[in-house]
């Protein structure tokens, strides 16, 4: 019996955006699900860096190895939450992985526990951004010199984590648009 007629209800397929910073994945997060009429899942971090930047002193770090329990918890939660609302596709402006990424990058090293969660993490699709649109400034952003690099390790981590489809992102706004809705439409069809 199929879920229409036995009163179970399908899981979303899970879409992350993935990628260094300034290369639309909230952006194009948002036009995702509202082209889809659907729920997105925003980057906890973001909320959680904004939280604290008023109390943290000048020149102190944004972000430091113990907050990435907190951070990741958050965001994991926020999924699941808005999971629940999604109709059939769920946008995450990040996930685990992503988080593990970026702490090898700051911290010159990744908790076990991240690497196992994120590699515990499903996702039905992940849409990897490249660094070919211009840097947007912004105060949590820090490293507008080191986008391909970043790319570079984002890709050698997603081709390391074979288990997990990706399709690359690239080109004008509207062509990265035009691009991931394919790449969803394609996911959504299968």
């Amino acid at each position: 019996m199929d879920a229409l007629h036995d009163g179970a209800v399908s899981a979303p397929r899970r879409v992350v955006l993935f990628g260094p910073e300034s290369t639309g994945k909230t952006t194009l997060a948002v036009r995702l699900a509202r082209h889809y009429q659907t729920a997105w899942v925003p980057e906890a971090l973001r909320a959680y860096v904004e939280r604290r930047l008023p109390s943290l002193a000048p020149g102190a770090p944004l972000v430091e190895e113990s907050d990435l329990w907190p951070v990741v918890d958050a965001q994991v939660q926020a999924e699941e939450a808005l999971a629940i609302e999604a109709s059939r596709v769920l946008f995450c402006d990040t996930d685990p992985l992503q988080t593990a990424v970026y702490a090898q990058h700051y911290f010159g090293r990744c908790p076990e526990w991240l690497w196992r969660l994120a590699a515990a993490r499903r996702y039905d699709l992940t849409l990897l951004l490249d660094v070919d649109v211009p840097w947007t400034s912004d105060p949590l952003r820090d490293r507008p010199a080191q986008r391909a690099e970043l790319h570079a390790l984002f890709l050698r981590t997603l081709e390391a984590h074979g288990q997990r489809p990706f399709v690359r992102i690239a080109g004008s706004w509207a062509e990265r648009e035009s691009a991931a809705r394919a790449a969803v439409d394609a996911l959504l069809a299968s």
